[in-house]
């Protein structure tokens, strides 16, 4: 059984597994800071739980607590290495904590599967003149794998590189699709 929960700052829920659920709602610390009602979304697009408190003091502590990583540390932890010790999502999707999405992953894979900052709107594909180049990372080293006349051709190259090499690990782009430029009958030629 799976449950939606109804994200305090979004319209968005996140998602999380029975077993998950239960342990959210009656271990004793999360209980007493009413943490399932206190999730939000956070700017990264992940799940989190953040309160600040007063000390004794009189300075404030905040305490922040992202949902896939608490999961990830109490129902995963036989899963982390000293390489693979990131927790991301399989499917890329944030607010998809199930217990099958949430994985550890090492540092470069968590580094390609990161959203691209590409003014061309693709991992490993920049604009040079009026045409694509394709690069992808390899031992830290950037290897061309072409010059294409479309981003999206470059970006399709991209990705059966990056499978070729790292497998289901790898970056994977998805293409946008183009917009129909449809001339009508009665549409003049410019």
């Amino acid at each position: 059984m799976l449950y939606k929960v109804k994200l305090k700052n979004s319209d968005d829920s996140v998602l999380v597994d029975a077993q998950v659920y239960e342990y959210l709602t009656t271990d004793t610390y999360l209980v007493k800071v009413n943490f399932i009602n206190n999730l939000r979304k956070h700017s990264s697009g992940c799940a989190v739980f953040q309160k600040t408190w007063k000390k004794a003091d009189g300075k404030y502590k905040t305490e922040t607590i992202y949902l896939h990583k608490l999961i990830a540390e109490r129902f995963l932890v036989h899963e982390k290495t000293s390489t693979s010790n990131l927790v991301g999502t399989k499917n890329g999707n944030k607010l998809d904590c199930r217990l099958a999405n949430i994985q550890y992953r090492s540092r470069s894979v968590a580094s390609r599967k990161r959203k691209t900052s590409s003014k061309a709107g693709y991992t490993g594909v920049y604009q040079e003149n009026n045409r694509f180049r394709a690069v992808i990372s390899i031992n830290r080293k950037s290897v061309h794998i072409g010059m294409f006349d479309t981003a999206e051709e470059a970006a399709l190259a991209y990705n059966k590189k990056s499978k070729e090499l790292y497998g289901e690990e790898g970056k994977i782009n998805i293409i946008k699709p183009k917009r129909n430029r449809e001339r009508t009958d009665d549409a003049t030629p410019e």
